[in-house]
């Protein structure tokens, strides 16, 4: 068996009149996430671990910015879409280990749905799959409450 190991890593700004998506979950909350999809922070850094792990580049390489194809696109298509390149390769997802950094909102209680709903969309176990969520006590543009990042480590293996 062939394991490989990969990282992702995004970044979202804060924005007024923006719905809130992390983890494929719908955040309760007064502002949302700027970007040209649906700027779910933690499925993005995932779809990076997942690709990095796969030597597949990255998700800008393959859901590009500038392709309109995915203005405000669910990033939850964009995770399935990513799994589907790695199974087509012929791997299979070990486990995510990941970290959302946000002052605000608290995002704990949202963890167990986040887990559900991307293992459904992975056809993974939910405990196969571990999302924390941190401050940057008050530090940096997180701390600051100007934009959430997202952290995340995949195993996947062939």
């Amino acid at each position: 068996m062939k394991i490989r190991v990969g990282f992702g890593y995004d970044v979202h700004a804060l924005a007024p009149d923006r719905e809130m998506w992390i983890g494929g979950v719908k955040i309760d909350y007064s502002k949302g996430l700027l970007g040209h999809s649906d700027a779910d922070v933690l499925l993005h850094a995932v779809c990076d671990a997942l690709l990095g792990a796969a030597n597949l580049r990255d998700i800008g390489y393959h859901f590009p910015d500038t392709d309109e194809r995915y203005r405000g696109i669910d990033s939850k298509i964009l995770l399935l879409n990513t799994m589907e390149l790695l199974r087509d390769r012929g791997y299979s997802l070990g486990n995510i280990d990941a970290t959302v950094a946000a002052e605000r909102p608290k995002l704990n209680s949202y963890i167990p749905e986040m887990k559900r709903v991307m293992a459904e969309v992975l056809q993974a176990d939910a405990d196969d799959i571990s999302i924390k969520a941190t401050t940057t006590e008050k530090l940096g543009f997180t701390g600051r409450e100007e934009g959430i990042a997202a952290y995340a480590t995949v195993l996947i293996q062939k």
